[in-house]
């Protein structure tokens, strides 16, 4: 049996994620006590290269390959908290990455569906989640803007990079009552969105300026520009 880190190197993660908790996501209104707590039991180091792990808990983004970000740890915590999960829900994620996003979601729902469109970041998350023992989730290499037709509707959907629109599959996919949340703008400077729909009414509010990677499909940004 592989030992993957020593006593005192977890001990050290732990107390790097409590501090994350205490000083990046309470102080800025992070309040739900199942985001905070599945927030201070996701490992995020390993959802980096090794050398990042001793950034893995500091306040911003942090690069994963091919071009995509880790989102900070507040802005994981934030969209989560948006969408109000209690534990029944069935949750789809548009960009998996390297997967961080997913696993904070699946400590919280009943399933999550995730779609990526690179096959490397699909196959590394694959590796954690095992490692993690994480399986009431299930992913594929797909356009995610087209969402996953055939596990829909969803009770909540989260999109993890930013399109010029809000795409018209992940509103017909969502649930009646369900939850939408998604990063809309332009490339580099976007609103996150929040999208509600009840009683057959589709509504939508911003939160707050955010930036993100751009969303590549057929509903979103048909090619990266840089």
């Amino acid at each position: 049996m592989t030992v993957l880190f020593s006593a005192a190197s977890t001990h050290a993660y732990e107390k790097a994620r409590s501090r994350m908790v205490r000083e990046q996501l309470e102080p800025r209104g992070i309040n739900d006590p199942r985001v905070l707590a599945a927030m201070d039991r996701v490992p995020r180091h390993l959802f980096v290269d090794d050398a990042l792990h001793a950034q893995a808990y500091g306040d911003f983004p942090l690069p994963i390959g091919e071009g995509q970000t880790i989102s900070q740890p507040y802005m994981v915590a934030l969209m989560t908290q948006l969408l109000g999960l209690t534990g029944k829900e069935r949750v789809l994620e548009v960009g998996t990455g390297c997967g961080y996003q997913t696993a904070v979601l699946a400590a919280l729902c009943e399933q999550v569906y995730t779609v990526e469109r690179i096959k490397a970041l699909h196959v590394r998350a694959r590796r954690v989640f095992d490692r993690l023992h994480i399986f009431n989730l299930l992913g594929k290499i797909d356009d995610g803007t087209l969402g996953w037709p055939e596990h829909a509707p969803y009770d909540a959907i989260i999109v993890t990079a930013a399109g010029p629109t809000v795409p018209d599959p992940l509103v017909e996919q969502l649930a009646d009552p369900g939850v939408l949340v998604i990063p809309v703008g332009e490339r580099g400077s976007q609103q996150l969105v929040v999208v509600r729909k009840e009683a057959g009414e589709v509504t939508s509010r911003t939160v707050e300026d955010v930036r993100f990677v751009s969303l590549i499909g057929d509903h979103g940004w048909r090619e990266q520009h840089g």
